[in-house]
């Protein structure tokens, strides 16, 4: 019997959930602790492998498939090495790859993956002259893990000294960080499968990271997201490939890395030209929200081809159409916001188009909110403003006190791919 068990409790946990259910049933697909929306959710400890293990094998489960980076950087996938069960993802020593941000640029800088220039701190008076220098007009990123809200993009020196007096407030004058030239451009997340020997990749797909309408506004862990991204010509994607790709690849290899699991690429496109901005070891979230719906392959046999180092057996397919996903979230959000409103509309939505719960929780029999980003909706259309409208067109049957969402998802003036 294929069974697996997710783990995580957010929107990209419930689009995981629903792939592998298309083939395994959603009785054989368990998240762990899942959310109010997510059908086979169960109340496990994360933090804790062995609970996560006894859940397991009480349930005869042969795969464990990662949502968040904290547990692949706990190292879950180390604890489960020599057991039954396998897990999918890098173990701890390869999710440095996401979980600091400085042992990233140096793994690009050793095997010549375009990047921008950087410079590495540990005081944060030390950065002082460098803002200067560079009019303020740089990153700034925190070393560790941050929830997608540890990188600060400043245009000005004061921006720059506002980034400092955030981490400092948040970490100490003492913290690891590092200063990284800005690129501005385009930036598209190009996110892929690899069993150590070989990266298959699905298609671009382009994230919303700021709060507000016209990019403004704090960094959020993703306001909305598309796929796949018009005008990535074939030039650009060999690029892609030669100068990001297959160098990280080469590196992967010769670290000797334990990497059976998804790796995320962050790329930003100037000039045509692309450069790396970040790796993640994990599906991007609202990435995976409209990647998968385009996927037509079995998910678990991808994963299933990766652990057993065969990924190279199996071509991708993908659905015509265009995919768009706007998030709703709580008022306040990314800083504090109020849960436990109830969630009207979901019983409306049209079967053409999907809804992919976050933040959630199910109480005598109603949902409530119970997070910052509550719920992803996904349009599909044979062109990306008919995804949109159709997303949109479906946003409007949904409210909850407090809501709140990008009207703009998709229409972003992107300065070099033109559509």
């Amino acid at each position: 019997m294929k069974k697996t068990a997710i783990i995580g409790s957010g929107g990209r946990e419930h689009a995981l959930a629903w792939k592998f259910a298309q083939t395994l049933t959603w009785k054989n697909v368990f998240t762990l602790p899942g959310n109010g929306g997510i059908p086979n959710s169960h109340s496990v400890d994360t933090k804790n492998f062995t609970e996560i293990e006894n859940f397991c094998k009480n349930n005869e489960i042969d795969l464990i498939f990662v949502g968040p980076e904290q547990s692949l950087a706990a190292g879950i996938v180390d604890y489960f090495k020599d057991k039954d069960i396998k897990v999918f993802g890098p173990d701890k020593e390869a999710a440095k790859l996401e979980a600091s941000k400085i042992f990233a640029k140096q793994f690009m800088q050793k095997y010549g993956v375009a990047t921008a220039d950087f410079k590495i701190f540990k005081n944060i008076d030390d950065a002082k002259n460098i803002i200067e220098e560079k009019n303020g007009n740089l990153v700034i990123k925190f070393d560790g893990l941050a929830a997608g809200k540890g990188v600060f993009v400043c245009s000005s020196v004061d921006e720059a000294n506002s980034a400092l007096q955030e981490l400092e407030k948040t970490y100490g004058k003492n913290v690891n960080f590092l200063v990284e030239d800005k690129i501005s451009g385009d930036e598209i997340s190009i996110i892929g499968f690899t069993d150590g020997k070989t990266i298959k990749l699905l298609q671009t797909s382009q994230d919303h990271k700021q709060l507000l309408d016209g990019d403004k506004g704090p960094n959020t862990g993703g306001m909305g997201a598309y796929s796949p991204v018009p005008n990535v010509s074939n030039e650009l994607t060999e690029k892609i490939r030669k100068k990001i790709i297959r160098p990280t690849l080469q590196g992967i290899k010769a670290e000797n890395f334990n990497y059976k699991g998804v790796i995320y690429f962050g790329i930003m496109v100037k000039n045509n030209e692309p450069y790396l901005l970040e790796y993640n070891v994990r599906f991007g979230d609202p990435e995976t929200e409209v990647l998968l719906p385009a996927l037509k392959n079995d998910l678990y046999e991808i994963v299933k081809k990766c652990i057993s180092g065969n990924l190279d057996e199996i071509n991708f397919e993908f659905e015509d159409d265009y995919f768009a996903d706007v998030v709703l979230v709580s008022g306040g959000y990314p800083k504090k916001y109020d849960k436990d409103y109830v969630i009207n509309g979901l019983d409306n939505i049209s079967k053409e188009s999907l809804i992919f719960h976050a933040g959630t929780k199910k109480e005598s029999g109603v949902m409530l909110t119970n997070g910052g980003r509550v719920i992803n909706v996904i349009g599909r259309g044979k062109t990306l403003n008919k995804a949109l409208d159709n997303a949109y067109k479906e946003v409007n049957k949904i409210y909850f006190k407090n809501m709140f969402f990008r009207e703009d998802i998709g229409k972003r003036k992107n300065k070099y791919l033109k559509f």
